[in-house]
């Protein structure tokens, strides 16, 4: 049977049989194959695959329909360091909790990552970055903790993630990293150092011998401490000599690297560019044959989902991604975008390139991620972004009635999303727990009983308020109750006045540490400026306000309104950043919903200093903050 795989240039026909499963002939692999690097320099949605389904009436003949459904369920290699069983395998190294959490205001706590390490080990990922331990002692224990937890806890697959930690080729970075990791069943030391002419001039200031005596020598140094998977990174390899890359690639490998991670760390270089790079290094470096090859793409041109596809067609079997696409600058390789693209054509078009990932995890991976750094994702963001399964034209949605192939290449529950309740439930004031746990799993959130009574607590508040709760309004009220930082304090009560006759004036009464009820009074310049003073007034942890936005969640006079707020304590610690090597000082985020637009706002401010004062040590959350007032402060 004659089957047309079309391309936005032109249609080939080839022959296959009649299963949509089916691989397609090897010459149409080879073709789209060996042309994959240079369309994806183009936009990803320009490419088509269809595959037969019979049309409404029931005959033979075949409707093109695209469909990321044509991916097999293929079973997941056992894990060993430098080699992978099946060809097609590509391991999932997932970054969010290192270089995701460099995004200015993505600072997260140590109960945050581990929430989040785990949600990545729902979500099946090979490979836990689980951060940079030399960075702080806070760091190095966050990554412990995951490793002792995370790292040690088996499913009935036999899966259990490796644990990263990163290490500058120095001997106290390793052996921090090491010290982090060493508690994991597969733990794994990740060390880096700059290969680039401009990065060896400048930053380093290191001849490339030096460099390459540098990288052998630390790769040997985390062997020594019993680390049997060391993976090595030439930072700013996109930028660097290719010459010179074969080389110092070459010795670590005889140093004992596992794993060879190819950054494109300023996202500067093109899909077949990067392409081509990959193929090369394979080709060209001594030893190549016998370890991973990964990747490692920055978005500054906004290509690096574009350059990691087309690193993993050139023979990368390893790729970096953080959830959302969040990280330095304009952030990394999206996990969401680089799984369901994989998914989606790995089959056809990349040669039958799979993953290990549950994809039905990925919407609650991202609403997580969202929620704990405040790193909001924008609407037409792909794969998880508010209008990603909308459809708005005329056009699409009379299409939509008629058959969802037509306009969309995945549904919404691939992914662990469910926007519509079949039931026809419509939650209110008189719904009970039943329909919203109901609900709530139904949008991807398994809450335990604690957290479910928080939730349904203040659903009845508002629903008492507003006549019915949207998906959005439930997801707002889980944001609000259950992705927070350990609470220190928790706002009780607030009362303000304000208005063109005077100055504006907060009382704001908190709960706090130690099980009192503090109260402070404050004017300010607006209800939300004094609201803030009296905050400030109680907690006593100056700070600077970086960031203020407010949303309506929904649309309506009675939305629930949504507040982000970042800060940074004035005198708080800094911490060591992972490429620069610079002491930083950290910002904090927080986020508040509630159907008063500054109870909302106070409920942020709170959030993000419950978070400022998790991140550090109580010695030296006692430096930083004032010698406790009396416990009325006006």
């Amino acid at each position: 049977m004659d089957v047309a795989c079309c391309y936005s240039t032109g249609v080939l026909p080839f022959s296959t049989n009649a299963n949509p499963l089916h691989p397609p002939h090897a010459s149409c692999v080879s073709f789209f194959h060996s042309s994959l690097t240079a369309r994806l320099s183009g936009n990803l949605h320009h490419l088509f695959a269809y595959r037969l389904q019979k049309d409404v009436s029931g005959d033979s003949r075949t409707v093109c329909v695209r469909s990321c459904k044509a991916q097999q369920s293929r079973k997941r290699p056992q894990y060993v360091p430098n080699k992978i069983d099946d060809p097609s395998y590509v391991r999932i190294f997932d970054t969010t909790l290192r270089d995701g959490e460099q995004s200015p205001g993505a600072t997260l706590t140590s109960k945050e990552k581990l929430d989040i390490a785990r949600q990545l080990a729902k979500l099946g990922v090979d490979i836990i970055e689980a951060g940079f331990p030399i960075a702080s002692p806070d760091d190095l224990e966050a990554v412990r903790m995951i490793s002792l937890e995370v790292g040690n806890n088996v499913n009935s697959e036999g899966y259990v993630p490796v644990i990263c930690g990163l290490a500058r080729c120095s001997k106290p970075d390793i052996d921090a990293a090491w010290e982090a990791v060493r508690h994991a069943l597969r733990p794994r030391i990740h060390v880096f150092i700059a290969t680039s002419g401009i990065h060896m001039k400048h930053k380093l200031r290191k001849t490339p011998e030096e460099v390459v005596e540098t990288a052998r020598r630390m790769v040997r140094y985390a062997r020594s401490l019993g680390c049997q998977d060391v993976e090595f990174s030439p930072e700013d390899a996109g930028r660097s000599d290719p010459s010179f890359l074969y080389q110092i690639l070459g010795e670590v490998i005889k140093a004992g690297a596992t794993t060879l991670n190819i950054p494109d760390t300023v996202g500067y270089t093109l899909p077949s560019e990067f392409g081509d790079l990959i193929a090369k290094i394979k080709e060209n470096t001594p030893g190549a044959n016998d370890i991973i090859i990964s990747t490692h793409c920055q978005n500054d041109l906004g290509l690096a989902t574009a350059n990691t596809l087309a690193g993993a067609c050139a023979g990368a079997r390893q790729v970096e991604v953080t959830i959302n696409g969040i990280g330095e600058r304009a952030g990394n390789a999206s996990l969401e975008e680089v799984v369901m693209a994989i998914r989606c054509r790995g089959q056809e078009i990349m040669n039958g390139l799979f993953t290990g990932i549950n994809t039905k995890q990925i919407a609650m991976a991202s609403k997580m991620v969202t929620d704990y750094t405040g790193m909001m994702v924008q609407p037409h963001k792909a794969i998880v972004g508010a209008n990603a399964f909308a459809h708005e034209s005329g056009i699409h949605q009379d299409g939509m009635l008629k058959f969802k192939g037509t306009y969309e290449i995945m549904a919404p529950d691939d992914i662990g999303i469910s926007r519509a309740d079949e039931s026809g439930i419509v939650l209110g004031k008189l719904s009970g727990r039943h329909a919203l746990k109901t609900r709530l799993l139904q949008l991807g959130y398994e809450l335990e009983s604690k957290e479910l009574d928080d939730v349904f607590k203040r659903f009845k508040a508002v629903a008492e308020k507003k006549k019915a709760l949207s998906d959005e309004d439930l997801e707002a009220l889980v944001s609000d109750e259950v992705f927070q930082p350990q609470v220190v304090w928790a706002l009780s009560d607030l009362q303000v006045v304000c208005g063109t006759m005077g100055f504006s004036t907060a009382t704001v009464r908190l709960l706090g540490p130690d099980g009192l009820q503090q109260f402070g009074t404050s004017v300010g310049t607006g209800p939300v400026d004094a609201a803030y003073k009296a905050i400030d007034l109680i907690v006593k942890i100056p700070v600077t306000l970086l960031e203020y936005s407010l949303i309506a969640v929904t649309e309506g006079i009675d939305a629930l309104a949504n507040t982000r707020v970042v800060i940074r304590a004035d005198n708080s610690p800094s911490v060591t950043h992972a490429q620069s090597g610079k002491l930083v000082q950290r910002s904090f985020s927080g986020t508040g919903a509630g159907e008063d637009v500054v109870v909302s706002s106070a409920r942020a401010y709170v959030s993000a200093l419950n978070k400022l004062i998790g991140s550090v040590s109580p010695a030296v959350t006692r430096q930083i903050q004032h010698i406790q007032e009396p416990t009325v402060a006006v």
